[in-house]
């Protein structure tokens, strides 16, 4: 017997005491029947509850109390777990074109722009939590179902879907091309067949990604996700070790000897200093607006966010909140002084991609060679954490009534790396395509569909059409609304000019 069938025993017991005999007598059938019906209710309730489907993501109205709280597990991730999950989640290969960025904005005008984005940032998982607590659901897909149905469902599931692959199609790239010029920096060798790029994505799939990706929470990626930020971390201080070894102009290992020789110091003749070598506080010129996309997206985690949160110990808005908000932080703080340290060392000469730039010094050098490898494997291990809301999302739109099912989880992961590996290797010029997707749908994930979400969910009887908060929210669906513009006009002018300078924090 359950513990409601019990109570409702001995309350029973205490009502027999306090009734005529008689009158027992004459309800009797009539008060069994109902003890066993409330009894049988109870014992089907409890069984219904352990069994509820992967949509039923309901919560009570108070969040404190200890409970399921989600499909068929209690949170059970800790809060540094959960920040290391989310910040590995937001840490992508954005971070090495940011200082290309501050090169085409200026010190102060980066640090405004990347101000801005972060605060706005932490502003959207606002409302996407708001928009959980009050219906009692933790899944992007079901808040675009409960505020547009069944249209909203999908276009928040594709939307995540096609960010989510192209993010990890474009880590993948990275492996591809990267990885075999490593080995064959350290190997010193040509022409073997593990310096193929084919089978070293397919090797870094099966042996690294998949195992990781079949995992059945998020949770467990924690430990990985703490080690790949750790390799950001060694990125990070070497980025800021060079800035003190690498001279003002840099001498370009490309060049030949009389050129190298020509204008290597940080003087001029007159004894003042190098233009070249003094940072710009501002600079406005042709580049900058291509800028403002790489960092419009440099925070993109919101696909993340409500798996995250379903999985978080003891979880309440508040403490989600704050997981979001020291993720944030701490890539703000890492993102800063990367752009800044990495613009320190090559001025106006820093290169799209951070990388490229030191090889143009030294590409031997040791140093940088390992940090290409600290910058694989962080790549690597956020191919999973990215993984995880495209399973979901195609679990949301084509399962949504079934309860967890190990085949099926494991199918999901295979067919996406499969298909991912297939696109990276039989289709180098996709990410051409993923290019005008991301433009498209990761307004639509930070901006916009957080904003319409909370208008549409939040009541009215709370919240009035015209009251502030939903204001600010449609104010915040239009700023999604223009970097979509933007971003989709510079990739067109990018097409049409033979040039690729627009891209994406991701």
């Amino acid at each position: 017997m359950n513990p409601e069938g019990f109570k409702f025993s001995v309350c029973y017991l205490f009502y027999l005491r306090f009734v005529k005999v008689t009158q027992m007598h004459k309800t009797w059938p009539v008060l069994k029947h109902s003890y066993m019906f409330l009894l049988i209710s109870s014992q089907r309730t409890g069984n219904t509850e352990a069994n509820l489907p992967e949509s039923q993501e309901f919560l009570s109205g108070t969040e404190d109390k200890k409970m399921t709280r989600f499909t068929d597990f209690e949170g059970k991730t800790s809060f540094g777990m959960s920040v290391f999950n989310l910040g590995n989640a937001i840490m992508g290969s954005g971070i090495l074109g940011l200082a290309y960025a501050m090169a085409n904005t200026g010190v102060i005008l980066f640090l405004v722009l990347l101000t801005v984005v972060a605060v706005l940032s932490s502003y959207s998982i606002h409302l996407l939590l708001k928009s959980s607590g009050i219906v009692g659901i933790r899944a992007y897909e079901q808040l675009g179902y409960r505020a547009f149905g069944t249209p909203g469902k999908m276009a928040a599931g594709i939307a995540i879907t096609l960010q989510n692959i192209g993010a990890m199609s474009s880590y993948l790239y990275i492996v591809k091309y990267e990885f075999p010029l490593v080995i064959q920096a350290f190997l010193k060798v040509d022409n073997e067949w593990y310096l193929n790029g084919n089978y070293l994505v397919i090797i870094v799939s099966v042996a690294v990604i998949l195992p990781l990706a079949l995992m059945k929470q998020l949770g467990y990626l924690g430990y990985t996700s703490g080690f790949s930020l750790s390799c950001m971390v060694f990125f990070l201080v070497s980025v800021i070790y060079k800035k003190f070894n690498i001279p003002c102009p840099f001498t370009d290992f490309n060049v030949n000897d009389t050129a190298i020789r020509l204008n290597v110091s940080a003087m001029d003749p007159g004894g003042e200093e190098n233009p070249a070598c003094i940072p710009k506080m501002v600079n406005l010129n042709s580049q900058t607006a291509y800028t403002i996309p790489i960092l419009a997206f440099a925070f993109v985690c919101h696909p993340e966010v409500l798996p995250i949160y379903t999985e978080l110990r003891n979880a309440t808005k508040k403490k989600m909140q704050h997981v979001a908000n020291i993720s944030i932080a701490v890539m703000y703080v890492m993102y800063f002084l990367a752009a800044l340290f990495g613009y320190l060392t090559f001025y106006g000469n820093v290169e799209a991609e951070l990388l490229h730039t030191y090889s143009r010094v030294n590409p031997y050098d040791t140093l940088i060679l390992c940090v290409r490898v600290a910058v694989l494997t962080a790549v690597t291990l956020t191919v999973p954490i990215v993984l995880f809301p495209v399973r979901r999302a195609i679990q949301q739109m084509m399962f949504p009534n079934k309860t967890f099912y190990w085949p099926r989880h494991i199918a999901i992961a295979l067919i996406l790396l499969t298909f991912i590996n297939l696109l990276v290797i039989f289709a180098p010029n996709i990410l051409n395509i993923f290019g005008i997707i991301g433009a498209t749908s990761a307004p639509c994930l930070i901006f916009i569909f957080p904003a319409v979400f909370y208008i549409r969910i939040v009541p009215k009887e709370e919240e009035p059409l015209r009251s502030v908060p939903k204001i600010l929210a449609a104010c915040f669906a239009g700023i999604g609304f223009l970097f979509m513009i933007m971003s989709l006009s510079f990739i067109i002018i990018d097409w049409t000019s033979g040039n690729s300078k627009a891209s994406s924090g991701h």
